[in-house]
């Protein structure tokens, strides 16, 4: 296995192991999401709109952008915009919510829960680096993550 350094190809050594974790989280991270994004652009849409699309399938009802906007995995997202290109697209769909015009209801579309069945878990577990650790070694890094977010 090779270290950040030599993946990265750095001759001189990092200042401490806190700037090392660093990096090797921001390039493994990136990797994850290469990964992720090879599978899901082969049904034309983006990593972001896959995020929004499974947010509206796990409500189970019906939701509005700022439910989305809370949600997503990528805080900088503009979720209106993101919501209209998956309209357009016909996976998702908006409804007026009673006689104010702003608010709006947001489902997927039988084309939608259907992409979303295609995709699956299971091609996005396929082409996952993670899957090289055991359960114990995931739980230890979800540990030293949530760590790391708090």
């Amino acid at each position: 296995m090779k270290t950040i350094e030599q993946t990265i190809k750095q001759s001189k050594p990092f200042k401490d192991e806190w700037l090392r974790a660093l990096v090797n989280m921001v390039y493994t991270s990136n990797i994850v999401f290469d990964r992720m994004n090879k599978v899901i652009e082969q049904y034309d849409i983006s990593y972001k709109q896959f995020n929004v699309m499974r947010i509206v399938k796990g409500a189970k009802e019906n939701v509005s952008t700022s439910y989305i906007r809370q949600r997503l995995l990528a805080k900088n997202s503009d979720s209106s915009r993101l919501v209209d290109r998956l309209v357009q697209k016909g996976l998702l769909q908006k409804t007026k919510c009673g006689d104010d015009a702003r608010l709006i209801s947001i489902s997927l579309t039988k084309t939608g829960t259907d992409l979303l069945e295609e995709i699956g878990d299971k091609k996005i577990s396929d082409n996952n680096p993670i899957q090289q650790l055991s359960e114990k070694e995931c739980i230890q890094l979800n540990k030293l993550l949530n760590k790391i977010r708090s």
